[in-house]
């Protein structure tokens, strides 16, 4: 009752000062700076993910079936055979795409205006983020709520261990550890061991 009371605040809101006429969910979808603020479709569908990513974490833990559902309804594109532990948070949901065999442990946070692609045989840790947009550099960009989506593709067979955190615009390559607590800035090349703050390759993976 609260939330549809909300909506419909802001719903008046959006169009006493025109602002749901003017579309940012195309420019997002481009990677171009956007306002979400600007867009009240764009806003439902946020609250639509948030939604299922709050009925999904409070299902109970045996529900297999159910979770496999509703990770079906949220994410872009799934692969065959899936495990994402609760609790699992994102913005929009349809720009993410998982490969086969795709698991990650506890409290991953996707944060998807860019594209965030994950390849097949994917191995993600507890507590890991992938932040796939920014904030412009210029403070006046900043203050009006624009946005600039950058997207991430972690390449097939990668192994993300815990704690580890991916800005937007990365790529890392097939094959490739990325050690704990890392911070991966800059894209990493494929069959790497990469580590630190910022993330930089220690090994190459023989094989």
């Amino acid at each position: 009752m609260l939330a549809t009371l909300l909506c419909k605040q802001l719903f008046i809101h959006f169009l006493k000062h025109k602002k749901f006429l003017i579309d940012q969910k195309k420019k997002m979808l481009k990677e171009e700076l956007y306002n979400p603020s600007l867009d009240f479709p764009l806003f439902i569908e946020k609250i639509s993910c948030k939604k299922l990513c709050y009925q999904y974490n409070n299902l109970s833990p045996e529900n297999l079936r159910d979770r496999y559902k509703i990770i079906n309804k949220i994410l872009g594109k799934v692969g065959n055979s899936f495990l994402i532990e609760q609790p699992f948070l994102c913005d929009y949901g349809y720009n993410i795409e998982i490969g086969d065999n795709f698991c990650s442990n506890h409290n991953l946070l996707i944060l998807d205006p860019g594209k965030v692609i994950f390849g097949n045989n994917v191995l993600v840790g507890p507590n890991c983020s992938f932040y796939a947009i920014e904030h412009p550099t210029n403070p006046n960009d900043r203050k009006v709520g624009l946005q600039l989506p950058k997207s991430i593709t972690i390449e097939n067979n990668v192994w993300i261990c815990g704690d580890v955190t991916v800005l937007g615009g990365v790529t890392i390559g097939e094959n490739s550890i990325i050690g704990a607590r890392s911070v991966v800035n800059k894209d990493i090349p494929p069959n790497s061991i990469a580590v630190g703050n910022p993330c930089k390759v220690i090994k190459t993976i023989n094989h």
